[in-house]
């Protein structure tokens, strides 16, 4: 455990990631956690602070989620949000209250006493409530700490002890003062310091990865992707020639990056990269599937046979690598701490076979996609990949509708390749999360000279996105869609027209497939 750290306990909120991010934009190491960690196991990781989560629950249930009491006999600040505020109301003698309505949405909140938690925030701004319990009787030793025209009791001080609550979600960027509140807590109740930066992050890891694998031999799925390709210099930089990348064409890639990946990799940075061309093979178990899972299916499958045969031919390997996120990491435990772990599915991988029996090797699970970014220029990594546009393990698989053939990659790339160039040219491509072409499996008719023709539909689809959970299309500029539709239906034989995706995620996905 880094230390200057603060643990948060998890009690299920659609928020508690963002709580993790907000605390590390103040450059101090955050960890979630299951919120019935015991007292104990947070002791012996001795974090500077604790932050309980909102969630969907209520205290005022039977079976409401609670943390372990020892928690509040540990000496630790303790900050509970929403439901966390209202748990230590109720295990602190206090007494919450059931509403019959919620309280969503903007509040004016008026502060009530400045010290510590409010200090250096106005004596009122707004901020954004969700809940529908409401704290009704303090805990002994609390004051009021802020209130809301609806809401008496909107925080609550304990300076004495260091432990805080607010009703409220100083987390999200509609309330006003929340990254002044986050910094309080962090600085001035606990005490932490600035010391969660990147570079030294870099530095540790190199040396960590130098003592865990020693002389052994790592091997590492290459995608080209920012997670893998962050993750494979790490490595290189800790052990050089005893890491071995594998980049797998499955012929479902965009034009020209192959040859891309083998010149930055090979050539920039003399990684031992085995380029494998497996293009027919994929084409061939592709033939006939039109059912979007099924194509998941399939290439994934594939994609593990394939890398296992060639993982067996590099001997003496004992770890496998991959660009696990922290994401990952928290999504794949639920919030009650139950045993639901799993090993997240590489990138093109479809999740690699128990059987291979390989230690795993996962550098980068403690950050977030913007660290791993912050990581990648670090280590010099180009802005090309730093920025690149998550792109999706199947490839242009899921961007046409129906069956796969090498006809129709050709001519979805032709049209991709335009999209990508106009979006950059107008200066928009590290604005927006995803910028791509579908080809339908429709023809419609069109007008060349005196004749008729019948050719295919290609759909635009950008987005804006944080973290890919929700999305909004783009509104994009009139003429950048004039210019995209002109190139693609002049320049592309076989398509004669283009339409744009206005829908938001959800009820709609991202991709189409």
């Amino acid at each position: 455990m880094i230390k200057h750290s603060v643990l948060i306990l998890d009690f299920g909120s659609q928020y508690t990631q963002l709580i993790a991010r907000r605390i590390r934009e103040n450059k101090v190491f955050s960890k979630i956690v299951p919120y019935n960690i015991s007292a104990k196991e947070i002791a012996e990781l001795s974090p500077k602070g604790l932050v309980l989560s909102g969630g969907p629950a209520s205290v005022t249930d039977k079976k409401s989620p609670h943390p372990d009491k020892g928690i509040f006999k540990l000496g630790i600040p303790i900050l509970g949000i929403c439901y966390g505020m209202q748990v230590i109301t109720e295990m602190l003698g206090g007494k919450v209250k059931q509403t019959k309505g919620r309280e969503y949405g903007k509040a004016e909140l008026f502060v009530d006493d400045n010290r510590n938690l409010f200090s250096h925030v106005p004596g009122n701004f707004t901020c954004w409530e969700s809940h529908g319990d409401f704290v009704l009787k303090l805990p002994p030793g609390f004051v009021v700490g802020a209130h809301t025209a609806t809401t008496p009791i909107t925080a609550i001080l304990n300076q004495k002890r260091k432990i805080y609550g607010v009703q409220f979600h100083p987390e999200v960027t509609h309330t006003e003062k929340g990254d002044q509140i986050i910094a309080n807590f962090l600085f001035r109740a606990c005490g932490c310091l600035s010391r969660w930066t990147m570079q030294s992050f870099a530095k540790e890891a190199i040396e960590n990865i130098k003592k865990t694998v020693g002389r052994d031999k790592v091997v590492l799925g290459l995608s080209g992707g920012v997670d893998s390709s962050v993750a494979a210099l790490l490595i290189h930089r800790a052990i050089g020639r005893n890491l071995r990348c594998i980049f797998i064409d499955n012929g479902l890639v965009r034009r020209d990056e192959p040859q891309q990946i083998k010149s930055v990799f090979r050539n920039m940075y003399h990684l031992n990269l085995d380029y494998v061309d497996r293009s027919k093979r994929f084409l061939e178990r592709l033939k006939g599937v039109t059912d979007p899972e099924t194509k998941r299916k399939v290439i994934g499958e594939e994609f593990v046979r394939v890398f296992e045969e060639e993982a067996k031919k590099i001997k003496g390997v004992k770890y496998l690598a991959q660009g696990t996120l922290y994401p990952d990491v928290i999504e794949s435990v639920s919030a009650t701490g139950s045993p639901t772990s799993r090993i997240k599915s590489h990138h093109n991988v479809g999740g690699l076979p128990a059987h291979m029996k390989l230690k795993l090797l996962e550098p980068l699970r403690d950050l977030f996609k913007d660290e791993v970014r912050q990581i990648g220029r670090e280590l010099n990594l180009p802005e090309a990949i730093i920025n690149r546009q998550p792109f999706p393990g199947p490839g242009l698989a899921i961007r046409i509708i129906g069956e796969v053939t090498p006809e129709r990659l050709e001519l979805l790339r032709e049209v991709d390749r335009r999209v990508i160039d106009e979006i950059i040219k107008a200066g928009l491509y590290n604005q927006v999360w995803q910028s791509f072409a579908i080809l339908l499996p429709i023809k419609t008719v069109g007008v060349m000279g005196d004749e008729r023709t019948y050719e295919n539909v290609a759909a635009l689809r950008c987005v804006t996105s944080f973290d890919g959970m929700t999305a909004d299309w783009v509104k994009l500029p009139y003429e950048v869609m004039e210019k995209i539709s002109n190139r693609v239906i002049n320049e592309v034989k076989g398509v004669n027209r283009v339409v744009y995706d206005i829908s938001s995620k959800p009820p709609a996905t991202i991709e189409w497939e």
